[in-house]
C-alpha cells in the first residue's frame, strides 16, 4: 500500500521561508515522479512543482520560480520543497503527489498547511 507522509508546514512571515518534506513508501520501483500541488480556499487545487524518478525533468509554476527548489533522494524516497520569499499568496494546504510512470496512476498525501502572514 503507498503512502506518502509529508511534513514541514507551518506559519511564517512574508519573506520567510519554509521546507516541506514528504516520504513516499509502498512503492515496488523508483519508477514515479514525485511533486506538490495546493489548494487555496474557494481555489481549485494548482501544481506548484514536480520531479522525475531521474531528477531529468522538473516543472516549476511561473509564480514560484525563482523562489522554491525541488529536489528528492531516492535513497530516502523523499521529496524535498525549499520554499523562500514567501508571500500571502502562498498560503493554501500543500499535497505531496506521487505519480506512477507507465500507470499514470496519482497517490496523495494528507497535506499540510502552510500559512503566510503579512
Amino acid at each position: 500500500q503507498v503512502q506518502l507522509v509529508e511534513s514541514g508546514g507551518g506559519l511564517v512571515q512574508v519573506g520567510g521561508s519554509l521546507r516541506l518534506s514528504c516520504t513516499a513508501s509502498g512503492f515496488t520501483s523508483d519508477d514515479y515522479a514525485l511533486g506538490w500541488f495546493r489548494q487555496a480556499p474557494g481555489k481549485e487545487r494548482e501544481a506548484v512543482s514536480c520531479i522525475g524518478h531521474r531528477d531529468d525533468i522538473v516543472y516549476y509554476a511561473d509564480s514560484v520560480k525563482g523562489r522554491f527548489t525541488i529536489s528528492r533522494d531516492n535513497a530516502k524516497n523523499t521529496v524535498y520543497l525549499q520554499m523562500n520569499s514567501l508571500k500571502p499568496e502562498d498560503t493554501a494546504v500543500y499535497y505531496c503527489n506521487a505519480n506512477e510512470e507507465g500507470t499514470g496512476y496519482d497517490y496523495w498525501g494528507q497535506g499540510t498547511q502552510v500559512t503566510v502572514s503579512s
